[in-house]
């Protein structure tokens, strides 16, 4: 119906930029000191379940694929790619990415939350991307708040995010500031949204629901 509408209007087609790709999507996964051996890999395992869930293979090829990265993020200056970009286009893609991040390393343990310092990185790294996408979504989990360099204000200020959406995945535990902390200072751009993971055994069930959210588009992802 919409397309149908949208194909009636003169030059509406013509004024509608070309892109190869629906989504370019950095996943961001929180590797600070907060989270213990065990906790990481559950982080590790339900982002990998996720992308193998079948409703998950079902977006990625209703919208012609998808390309993602990810990558571990702890202090200022602790980052580590887990998987370079890929492109997903359905179950054999979503499996190797999968395998991949199963056997990811973990990179540090001992440092503390910059969590500004991950979103320039994530920048930076959204840059990279091999294909221009109609939509470029940054999407980070973690379970606190920046203790440590600039926060996302800053980092919003420094680093180019034209055009990029940022949701949150916050995995809240007892403590439920993380998650008024990422709507109030993390969320960027339209539809911007924050999953909520209640521990982190339920992180792959959030991931799942943040991933259809992402995948579907800004106004899939709006909905409460």
């Amino acid at each position: 119906m919409l397309f149908l509408a949208a194909a009636g209007l003169p030059g509406s087609l013509a004024s509608t930029p070309a892109f190869s790709c629906s989504l370019s999507l950095v996943l961001a996964m929180d590797g600070s000191a907060s989270v213990n051996a065990r906790e990481h890999t559950l982080q590790l395992n339900g982002l990998a379940d996720a992308l193998q869930d079948p409703e998950v293979i079902a977006a990625i090829e209703a919208v012609g694929g998808i390309w993602v990265t990810s990558f571990e993020w702890s202090g200022r200056y602790q980052q580590l790619r887990q998987l370079g970009w890929r492109n997903l286009t359905g179950q054999a893609s979503a499996r190797e990415a999968a395998a991949r991040l199963r056997r990811a390393p973990r990179g540090f343990t001992e440092f503390p939350t910059a969590l500004g310092y991950a979103l320039g990185y994530a920048a930076v790294e959204m840059k990279q991307a091999p294909a221009a996408c109609a939509r470029k979504v940054i999407d980070v989990a973690g379970d606190g708040v920046n203790n440590e360099g600039f926060g996302p204000d800053s980092a919003y200020r420094a680093f180019d995010f034209e055009g990029v959406t940022v949701n949150g995945l916050v995995i809240a535990g007892p403590d439920t500031a993380p998650v008024e902390y990422y709507r109030q200072n993390v969320l960027k751009g339209p539809g911007a949204f924050v999953e909520v993971a209640a521990t982190y055994e339920d992180y792959a069930d959030a991931m799942k629901r943040k991933l259809l959210r992402e995948i579907f588009g800004n106004g899939y992802a709006a909905l409460p």
